[in-house]
């Protein structure tokens, strides 16, 4: 047996010293006036269980787009899982700087890449590293891009090349992605590349004005412009620099649009002069619509479409390209709607606000439904598709349904009528008003008011108690029910008003009242629960392309849609509905008198209208709500 033996007088850390100063002496010497600073440091190191690799993805005109490919070692016949983002591609993909897999990405992919899925992120041209030019959610080609080159053929080129270099790869494609990794993922669908087998675009930027980030049934969202800064801006972005104070003051001061973008700079942005210059529903918003685009269409790409209930930024675009999909006789489209905030279904999601799930929601429709999804279409022995037609969570009952269709209960109208009540039948002839007062604009949430964090993530489930009983704001509520009411669909409002101004605003508000007393959970009781919030802009009550002045006292009926929705109205609770003109600073104000653009809107153009919102008889204001047959 050989022995090893240890030199006399010589410590574990003596031979450990002997063993670094050895290594460091194979370094080349150094000087302690030297250059200190190192060129690069690669921090996935040898033992990382994953190849990560970088790489400029050539596209057709020439430009090169980063993008990042990680996998775990040892994966071969993999599938690729494609995102394309304006969020930074690089820091993406390196959650962590770990040596592990799950760590360096995003919380969501842990259970694609632990069954040999290749994870790949690109930032879009334009933006962080890639090349080209960056043109906010840039349009197809054609008569709003005259280039030859879109987000469309950017996907193309890039699916071409990955599956062409990533030897790993099996050859086929999924892409995925929230907001507007949501519309890049749909863009990816016009005219897709052969090896794009499935997508999940979740929560997309689908139409900016009919009801995703910019505009909702024209009423524009002013907090848009920090976006627009720090989206388009290299140097100085970020949040436009109005402090850090109560919003709702902040923007009051600030005034109209213009005025507010002219305070702060906001003229040298590009994209802001654009949205100013188009405050109508005109031909440049209609070019853009994605849903149009598609549903213009035939589908090849089977697809799944995700939104959350509750998503305060993009509540619209994935019902509005499931019912164009559908309406164009495409079967391979399915719709789902979580419990969810804005792309909260990439997250743990057991919970919204005071709101308390069964387990974590997330994760639960992540593994049971999505990866199946894309298993069954990307696998090399891919698993039969079992994917459901439409997938929502009925809250209130907190459980996981499939429906046929979408949406899936018949419209019953609740009708608004005397003495503050809410009826299934109507009622005598009547009506109720109030003073709408651009100067004291309804709060969307009780002042001081933040528009970021959690208070805005959370704002569509804040209890609505706050605007309960103030004077500019209606409220019309059920008895106790006794049995409970399930509305699976988009309610709709049918609201037969008059303003004594010559335009005016107005938000209907979907509401669960809960017991005064509820011992089940104390903090809950007697609480409103906004389950539907939209607002509309009275000035397109003829079409939203066709502005025009209200006539001071005559009675309009104004319809839209609120956002959809699987919910049950539990017995013992009570279902409300409030009326208002301001839904502030979420929508800027209107100005109440007639201006050709609410954008240019001066302080004298701010006045005082008095509503009358119309019930029963003939001029029967309801909220129609798809009631499901359980």
């Amino acid at each position: 047996m050989t022995k090893h033996f240890r030199p006399l007088g010589y410590t574990a850390a003596a031979v450990a010293a002997l063993a670094l100063a050895s290594s460091l002496s194979a370094q080349a010497p150094t000087d302690t006036m030297m250059n200190e600073q190192v060129k690069s440091y690669d921090w996935v190191r040898p033992q990382a269980d994953y190849v990560r690799k970088t790489v400029m993805i050539p596209m057709r005109d020439g430009t090169k787009l980063f993008t990042v490919i990680i996998y775990r070692k040892g994966t071969q016949d993999g599938p690729i899982l494609l995102s394309r983002t304006p969020y930074n591609a690089d820091k993406m993909s390196s959650r962590n700087r770990s040596q592990k897999i799950e760590e360096i990405l995003p919380v969501a992919d842990a259970e694609f890449v632990n069954d040999g899925y290749i994870r790949v992120y690109q930032d879009v041209r334009g933006l962080d590293g890639s090349e080209g030019d960056y043109v906010m959610n840039r349009p197809l080609r054609g008569p709003l891009n005259k280039t030859k080159v879109d987000h469309a053929t950017d996907a193309y080129d890039t699916i071409d090349w990955l599956v062409k270099n990533v030897k790993e790869s099996n050859g086929k494609v999924g892409i995925t992605g929230s907001s507007y990794l949501g519309f890049t993922s749909l863009m990816a669908l016009i005219d897709p590349h052969p090896a794009l087998k499935a997508a999940v675009p979740q929560s997309p930027m689908v139409d900016g004005w009919m009801g995703d980030d910019w505009f909702h049934n024209g009423a524009f969202r002013m907090f848009g412009f920090d976006y627009d800064l720090g989206q388009t801006v290299k140097k100085g972005g970020g949040d436009v620099p109005r402090g850090g104070g109560d919003d709702y003051t902040a923007y009051l001061e600030g005034g109209s649009a213009m005025d507010y973008a002219k305070a702060y700079g906001l003229l040298d942005l590009p994209v802001v002069r654009k949205v100013l210059e188009h405050p109508s529903y005109d031909a440049w918003w209609q070019g853009q619509a994605v849903d149009k685009l598609l549903g213009a269409r035939k589908l090849t790409v089977p697809t799944m479409l995700v939104v959350g209930q509750w998503d305060q930024e993009d509540s619209y675009g994935a019902p509005a390209v499931y019912q164009a999909l559908k309406a164009g006789g495409n079967d391979n489209v399915s719709l789902v709607i979580g419990p969810w905030r804005h792309s909260q279904v990439n997250y743990e999601a057991r919970e919204l606000g005071p709101l308390k799930w069964e387990g974590d929601t997330g994760l639960q429709f992540r593994t049971q439904y999505m990866k199946p999804f894309f298993d069954c279409h990307l696998k090399t022995n891919a698993p039969a598709c079992d994917t459901p037609p439409v997938l929502t969570y009925a809250t209130g009952e907190n459980k996981w349904e499939v429906s046929q269709a979408w949406p899936a209960g018949a419209y019953t109208p609740l009708y608004l009528g005397a003495n503050s009540s809410l009826s299934w039948t109507k009622g005598a002839s009547g009506s109720d008003s109030y003073v709408s007062d651009p100067a004291k604009p309804v709060p969307m949430l009780p002042r001081p008011v933040h528009m970021k964090g959690d208070e805005w993530k959370t704002w569509l489930v804040q209890d609505q108690r706050f605007a309960d009983g103030r004077t500019d704001v209606l409220s019309y509520q059920t008895g106790v029910l006794d049995k409970p009411v399930h509305i699976k669909g988009a309610p709709k409002v049918d609201l037969r008003a008059a303003t004594s101004g010559q335009d005016s605003d107005y938000v209907v508000k979907l509401i669960d009242v809960y017991p005064q007393e509820n011992t089940a959970d104390p903090k809950m009781a007697g609480y409103q629960l906004g389950i539907g919030i939209e607002i509309f802009r009275g000035r397109y009550v003829g079409g939203f392309d066709k502005p025009q002045a209200l006539e001071p006292g005559k009675v309009y009926d104004f319809k839209w849609a609120l956002p959809n929705v699987d919910h049950v109205f539990l017995p013992g609770h009570k279902i409300m509905v409030q009326v208002q003109s301001s839904l502030f600073p979420l929508y800027d104000r209107n100005p109440q008198s007639w201006v050709p653009s609410i954008m240019d809107a001066k302080p004298k153009d701010y006045v005082k209208a008095t509503e009358t919102v119309h019930f029963g008889g003939d001029q029967a204001s309801a909220v129609w709500l798809p009631v499901a047959q359980d």
